[in-house]
């Protein structure tokens, strides 16, 4: 099957710490999937090389086909990226902001896409709403929305259901899972509320000490550390667990 996002030996030094250390990974269409692990794994400096906003040691990223960092242009048109720190703009309507990026991104016929974007989550009803009136949840919402104005072929989020009310994280999984399987949406998203990264995701890679550690379906990368869930295996690193589970026949190759 075709991938839409490959990293290959991605290597990361700042100065005497090494932040990333060999980190391969490849995202198929359609396919959701998580990058986990601690504060210092290496998951924002991963993150930042795979949108290269900083180059690797050593190793390399493709996006789309378009190799970093010559290609990173064309692979960029193919991306969406939102984090749930990310600012919009506070005196636009949700509409006009979301016209604004829509025709950033070239977008032709923009109120369609931003009715469609609106719906998928549940949401129409802040179309005429201003930045300063959105709460929160809202404005993860909208943020979500802008980065798949242009149907991108990979969407990107960095910790977007963080501290988000029950109702609003319902609205970002189901509106992201239809996504992803009515436009083969590749999506990698970060985040450390291990209950949604369960629910929402269909494979998990975990991080620690610059490496990855696991890669596989949740239920399977739980098991392999003797934990019931994904937060067991997340709270055994963070607490400084042994980083070397069982070794299985089922990983997933390099």
């Amino acid at each position: 099957m075709q991938v839409v996002l490959q990293a290959q030996g991605l290597v990361k030094r700042y100065k005497d710490k090494l932040a990333v250390d060999g980190v391969d990974l490849a995202v198929r269409p359609g396919e959701r999937v998580a990058l986990l692990g601690p504060n210092g794994a290496g998951k924002t400096t991963t993150l930042m090389m795979l949108l290269g906003v900083i180059s690797p040691d050593s190793g390399w990223v493709e996006v789309a086909g378009h190799r970093f960092p010559g290609g990173r242009s064309e692979a960029l048109e193919q991306v969406g990226f939102s984090a749930g720190y990310m600012p919009l703009a506070e005196r636009l309507r949700v509409r006009e902001f979301l016209k604004m990026y829509a025709e950033l991104y070239g977008v032709r016929h923009p109120e369609g896409r931003i009715a469609a974007g609106l719906e998928r989550f549940r949401v129409p009803e802040l179309s005429e709403v201003m930045g300063t009136e959105l709460s929160s949840g809202q404005r993860t919402l909208v943020g979500i929305i802008k980065a798949t104005l242009h149907h991108p072929r990979l969407l990107i989020l960095d910790e977007p259901t963080a501290s988000l009310d029950p109702d609003v994280a319902l609205r970002v999984r189901n509106g992201l899972m239809e996504l992803c399987r009515e436009q083969g949406t590749a999506l990698l998203i970060t985040s450390h509320n291990m209950v949604e990264i369960q629910r929402l995701c269909d494979r998990v890679v975990f991080l620690s000490a610059g490496r990855i550690i696991a890669d596989d379906e949740p239920d399977a990368v739980a098991e392999r550390f003797g934990r019931a869930d994904l937060e067991g295996v997340f709270l055994h690193l963070a607490d400084g667990g042994h980083e070397e589970p069982r070794r299985q026949e089922t990983d997933r190759p390099a």
